[in-house]
């Protein structure tokens, strides 16, 4: 009797191969791509990671260069911001005192714009009062701490409501800035659909001494919700 046990298809499947090899077989075609390209694993590395960037920058992040002084002196003429491009999808909205970078072809011109916003849909939007200050629903905003120095609210009197899915946008140095208040007698008002807008610049990336964190200024958090916006501030 043969008592030497033979292997049985269970027991040849229970040896698997060298360790790795599954992983190897996944790649292989990288690998074989690699190869094939002229400057081999190095060009192979160089264009993966370009790819990576341009999806990045297309969905999720984009440095963006200040063209102007209407950002003073927050943000100034060729400082880099990164544009976070994700802050207003899934439902989020832009919210006052956000700085936006967005689309002008049609509003304020063929190029993007960075202002900050002071108005979102249902707000009114007023300057200036007695105190020369700006006010929303009926609330005076104290912008002293990102207003350009020496400047006023405004030199331009307005009083407007925004209307639903548009913004009231203006620049912090509002004597070097055209923004909302130039356009209120063209297209649009002046004001900028919420679906033109590329996304929130949240941190100056360059040059380095001028690197911060942009946050949302607190004297925006008081002003209270028109009763068109649902109340949000």
């Amino acid at each position: 009797m043969d008592t030497e046990a033979q292997p049985t298809q269970r027991d040849r499947s229970s040896h698997p191969g060298p360790p790795g090899a599954e992983g190897r077989s996944r790649f292989a075609w990288a690998a074989r791509l690699a190869d094939w390209l002229p400057g081999g694993r190095i060009t192979f590395t160089l264009l993966a990671g370009l790819a990576f960037l341009l999806v990045l920058n297309a969905f999720v992040v984009q440095p963006f260069q200040i063209p102007s002084g209407s950002m003073e002196q927050g943000l100034r003429i060729g400082d880099r911001v990164l544009v976070n491009k994700v802050a207003y999808r899934f439902g989020t909205q832009p919210r006052r005192g956000d700085v936006i970078v967005f689309d002008g072809t049609g509003y304020f011109g063929d190029a993007d714009y960075v202002k900050r916003v002071v108005g979102v849909g249902g707000d009114h939007v007023v300057c200036c009062d007695k105190r020369g200050r700006l006010q929303v629903n009926g609330r005076p905003v104290d912008e002293t701490a990102f207003l350009y120095p020496g400047d006023s609210a405004s030199s331009v009197p307005f009083d407007v409501v925004v209307p639903q899915g548009r913004l009231f946008v203006l620049g912090d140095h509002r004597s070097d800035s055209s923004d909302s208040r130039d356009h209120l007698g063209s297209p649009g008002g002046g004001m900028i659909p919420v679906g033109e807008v590329i996304g929130r610049a949240d941190w100056i990336l360059w040059p380095y001494r001028h690197w911060t964190h942009l946050t949302r200024p607190s004297a925006y958090a008081r002003v209270p919700g028109a009763p068109a916006e649902g109340g949000h501030g």
